[in-house]
């Protein structure tokens, strides 16, 4: 796999990217290994939960980033930062993707899948 070395400006234009199927499975491995961070058990009842209580199926975390955002910060309060810092971790581990933040912005979750999943699919 090719590692991206280009930054990108974090702005709405993201919102609009879908993953595609590359993407998809480079992502459920970076949420997979992120979750790892809980144990194998605990990650294995948070798949449960995410299923029965958010309607999240493992395999439609891609095409849900917002609402797996949001159901992890129902679940874990602040602590889902951590987790989402560790998925992030992972995610740039296979992308290598630099992001430049301005004017004082937050690296989001869901804005630095989406940059990530733009980058792969425009070096493609």
């Amino acid at each position: 796999m090719t590692t991206v070395q280009q930054s990108y400006t974090i702005n709405t234009y993201f919102h609009q990217i879908k993953p595609n199927k590359s993407f998809r499975t480079i992502l459920l491995e970076a949420v997979d290994k992120g979750l790892s961070f809980l144990g194998d058990s605990a990650k294995h009842s948070l798949y449960y939960h995410l299923k029965g209580s958010h309607g999240i199926e493992k395999n439609e975390i891609p095409d849900k980033i917002e609402e797996f955002e949001a159901a992890l910060n129902d679940i874990f309060g602040f602590g889902s930062k951590i987790l989402l810092i560790k998925i992030m971790e992972k995610l740039h581990k296979k992308v290598g993707l630099k992001i430049k933040i301005t004017n004082g912005e937050e690296l989001k979750f869901t804005e630095y899948v989406k940059a990530a999943a733009y980058s792969l699919s425009s070096h493609q």
